[in-house]
């Protein structure tokens, strides 16, 4: 999701003011107003819940890195994202983004649509490992973004989707074109102040197996395959 620059300087400057809370969420995970426009889902560092198998403060580095690779790759899947200080400290300070109420996303998020299908491909490129309906979310039937990426880029192979309508499916000749340019233009430096070196080096080794193989990849048998709740 790219934005006006004088959109993503306000979001990366102004004064954050918290005004709700997802309850449901595990981490911490606040509303905020930049603006009285401009509206903003800030997770502080502060506020992570330790996992066993992702370093203890590393969510929000993450969630940034997806939307660099989003943007970078041409996916367009991810809502405006940076990292800044805010009331409780450090966090990931992303675009709150208003969807429509009325699509029945468990249904939809079901379907073979050219949507959906870019953000299978995307997830598998950064290793999502919580791709829930409840991350999809649909300002309408042809515009979606994919929210809650922390848990991604992990260096072993932890892909978790509710997105396996392409498993096993060639490639097409645009999409093997858009992940070459993606794979050609990372900028590894700037992507090791989010993510692990190893991450990084992880991250390439699945762009390039996904070159490779040509196809999208299948449920392993030594991972869950969908996250749970799936909701």
């Amino acid at each position: 999701m790219s934005v006006a620059p004088e959109i993503s300087q306000l979001v990366e400057t102004n004064e954050l003011e918290v005004i709700g809370r997802l309850v449901d969420a595990s981490n911490a995970t606040l509303l905020a107003r930049i603006t009285p426009e401009i509206q903003v889902i800030y997770k502080p560092i502060a506020g992570e819940r330790p996992l066993w198998d992702f370093p203890e403060g590393s969510l929000a580095g993450r969630e940034v890195a997806a939307f660099y690779v989003s943007e970078l790759g041409n996916f367009g899947l991810v809502p405006y994202t940076t990292l800044r200080e805010g009331p409780y400290g450090l966090g990931a300070v992303q675009i709150w983004v208003e969807t429509d109420e009325e699509i029945d996303v468990v249904e939809v998020a079901q379907q073979e649509l050219p949507n959906l299908r870019s953000m299978a491909l995307f997830d598998a490129i950064i290793n999502n490992t919580d791709r829930k309906f409840g991350h999809i979310l649909f300002v309408d039937l042809e515009k979606i973004y994919g929210v809650d990426h922390g848990v991604s880029f992990h260096v072993e192979d932890k892909l978790r989707t509710v997105l396996w309508q392409w498993s096993g499916a060639a490639l097409n000749a645009n999409e093997v074109e858009q992940i070459k340019d993606l794979l050609d233009q990372l900028d590894e430096k700037y992507l090791t102040t989010l993510i692990s070196p190893a991450e990084v080096t992880a991250l390439r080794f699945r762009i390039t197996r996904l070159l490779e193989n040509g196809v999208f990849p299948e449920p392993s048998p030594d991972w869950p395959a969908v996250p749970w709740p799936p909701y």
